[in-house]
C-alpha cells in the first residue's frame, strides 16, 4: 500500500521586545538562572499582568505580511495545566479569538510554488525551563523565559512531505526575521517548531491519527523527526496496530521519536477568558499605521526582480532567502546598474555564497564590500576579465590583498588580451602547432574545437577573451 504523510506545523516565534509580554522583566538571553524573573513572572500574590504594546505591534506586522485578518477585538485566556516551570499553574494565551486569523505562506519547492494556509497566529507567554544536568539526580527550574512573548503560528495540515515542511519553516523563518519581529536564533529557542504528523493511504481524504513532536529547534531535526515518525506510524498500522494520539520528543542522537505524554485536546486545558486582562482592541488606524511602516516583503521583491530585472524565479527566491543577502545585492546593484543584475546574481549565488559558507560568514561580514563586488562584475561584463581571471581577482579581494579591483587586476597581471591582432597571432601559432586536431575538426569532430580553444587560452595564460577567441577561431577554421 502507498502511504501519504500529512503534516501541520505550530511554530513558536519569540518576539523581539526588550521586556516580557505581561511584565517589565528583561528578555535578554544568557542571564544567570532566575535573574530575570520578576514578581509578575513568579506569580506572587496580588500581581497583575500588563500587556506589552510592542508585542501586539509585531503580531500586527505578521498578520499584514501573510495577508491575514488582524482582529479588532481579541481575547486572552488561561490555559490550565500543571508543570514545575509554570509558576501560575496556567499559561496566558489566546484561544477562541486570536489576534491574527487566516493568511497564507507561499514558497518554492523544487520548481513548484506551494502555498500553506494558516489557521491563526496568537500571542502567548512562554513557560520557564526545567534543567536536568549537574544537579546530582535532581532537576532545577529557571524562570528567566517565563513570560517571554511568543507568537504561535499554526498551519492547516497542508504539507505532504518532510521536505515541504522544512521549506515552509525556512520561508517562515525568513519572513519573521525579515520583518524584525523575531531574531530567528534557533539554538537559543527563539524559533522552534512542533510538528503534527499523521499518515493515511494515498488517495484517502480522511486524516489519520496525529502525533505531535515537540520543540524541534533545527531544520535538520525537523526533517529527520517527520521522516522517522511517519515511518513509525506506517509500520504500526501495517502490523495491525493503532496509532495513539500523543505528544512525542525527538532524540537526535538516536534519530527516533519517543513518547512524552498522551496528547491533550483543548477541553483538557479548561480554557476561560483571563479576568485580569481586558479584551485586546486594535483600531483600524493602528493597523494602517503599521502597514505604512512595513518594509518591502520577500514576495514583493521577488516579483520586482523577475519583472523589472529579468531574473529567474530561482534567482529571485534565493536572493531574498535572507534580508542580509538582499541588502547586499541591492547595494551592489545600485553601483553596478540594473543591466548587470543577472551577472551580479550569478556571482552572489555562486562564488560569493560558496565563500560565505566555507568561512561561516554572513553577507554583512563579507570581506568584499558591495561596491567592490559591483566593480568586479563590471570588469567581467566589459571584457577586462574572463570568468577564470575574475575568480583570481575575487580570491585576492576576499583575502584582503587589495581594496580596488583595477589595482588587483594590474597587480596580479590579469589584464585580458583583447587586441585582435595579438589574439590572431596566438591562434595562428596554435593552429600551426596542432595540424591533427585542425584536420579532425574539419572532418566533423567537434571536440577538437574545444581542444584548440584550450591550447589558445593556455598560450594566453587565461587572459584572452573566450568569446573573441571562439569567434576568430571559427572564422579561421571555416
Amino acid at each position: 500500500m502507498q502511504w501519504e504523510i500529512v503534516v501541520g506545523l505550530e511554530t513558536h516565534t519569540q518576539l523581539t521586545t526588550e521586556s516580557k509580554i505581561f511584565s517589565g522583566a528583561s528578555t535578554a538571553f544568557g542571564a544567570e538562572p532566575n535573574a530575570q524573573a520578576c514578581a509578575v513572572d513568579l506569580a506572587l500574590p496580588g500581581v497583575l499582568p500588563v500587556m506589552n504594546k510592542a508585542a501586539v505591534q509585531r503580531a500586527i506586522q505578521f498578520g499584514l505580511a501573510v495577508g491575514a485578518k488582524v482582529a479588532e477585538h481579541s481575547v486572552f485566556a488561561r490555559k490550565n495545566y500543571f508543570y514545575p516551570d509554570l509558576p501560575k499553574g496556567y499559561q496566558i494565551s489566546q484561544f477562541e479569538i486570536p489576534v491574527v486569523q487566516g493568511g497564507t505562506v507561499s514558497f518554492l519547492l523544487g520548481d513548484q510554488m506551494k502555498t500553506v494556509r494558516l489557521v491563526r497566529a496568537h500571542l502567548e507567554e512562554d513557560a520557564g525551563k526545567s534543567l536536568h544536568e549537574d544537579f546530582a539526580g535532581q532537576s532545577g527550574i529557571d524562570l528567566n523565559r517565563a513570560g517571554t512573548p511568543l507568537l504561535e503560528i499554526v498551519t492547516e495540515p497542508d504539507m505532504r512531505s518532510a521536505e515541504e515542511a522544512v521549506a515552509y519553516a525556512k520561508t517562515l523563518h525568513t519572513l519573521v526575521t525579515w520583518l524584525g519581529i523575531c531574531d530567528g536564533n534557533m539554538q537559543e529557542g527563539s524559533f522552534r517548531c512542533d510538528a503534527n504528523v499523521s499518515v493515511r493511504p494515498k488517495g484517502e481524504s480522511k486524516l489519520g491519527t496525529r502525533c505531535e513532536i515537540k520543540n524541534l529547534n533545527s531544520f535538520k531535526f525537523l526533517q529527520a523527526a517527520i521522516l522517522y515518525e511517519a515511518q513509525r506510524q506506517i509500520e504500526i498500522i501495517e502490523d495491525g496496530g493503532v496509532i495513539k494520539q500523543e505528544t512525542r520528543l525527538y532524540d537526535p542522537d538516536r534519530n527516533e521519536t519517543r513518547s512524552m505524554r498522551s496528547k491533550e485536546d483543548s477541553e483538557d486545558y479548561r480554557y476561560f477568558p483571563d479576568p485580569d486582562l481586558p479584551p485586546l482592541m486594535i483600531s483600524p488606524e493602528w493597523v494602517e499605521q503599521v502597514r505604512s511602516e512595513m518594509p518591502e516583503l520577500p514576495g514583493q521583491k521577488q516579483a520586482r526582480y523577475t519583472g523589472d530585472l529579468g531574473l529567474s524565479e530561482y534567482d529571485a527566491v534565493t536572493l531574498t532567502a535572507s534580508r542580509a543577502m538582499t541588502d547586499y545585492f541591492e547595494s551592489a546593484l545600485a553601483v553596478a546598474g540594473a543591466d548587470k543584475a543577472k551577472p551580479l546574481a550569478n556571482w552572489l549565488l555562486g562564488e560569493f555564497s560558496a565563500s560565505l559558507n566555507r568561512d561561516d560568514k554572513t553577507p554583512a561580514e563579507s570581506p568584499i564590500a558591495p561596491e567592490l563586488m559591483a566593480a568586479l562584475v563590471k570588469r567581467v561584463v566589459d571584457g577586462t576579465l574572463n570568468n577564470k581571471t575574475a575568480k583570481v581577482v575575487f580570491a585576492a579581494l576576499w583575502e584582503g590583498k587589495y581594496s580596488d579591483v583595477d589595482a588587483c587586476v594590474k597587480g596580479e597581471g590579469l589584464e585580458q588580451i583583447s587586441d585582435s591582432g595579438a589574439v590572431e597571432k596566438m591562434i595562428d601559432d596554435v593552429l600551426a602547432a596542432h595540424p591533427g586536431p585542425v584536420a579532425e575538426y574539419k572532418a566533423g569532430k567537434e571536440a577538437s574545437f574545444n581542444f584548440l580553444v584550450g591550447q589558445i587560452m593556455r598560450a594566453a595564460r587565461g587572459k584572452a577573451n573566450p568569446a573573441q577567441v571562439n569567434e576568430i577561431l571559427k572564422a579561421k577554421l571555416s
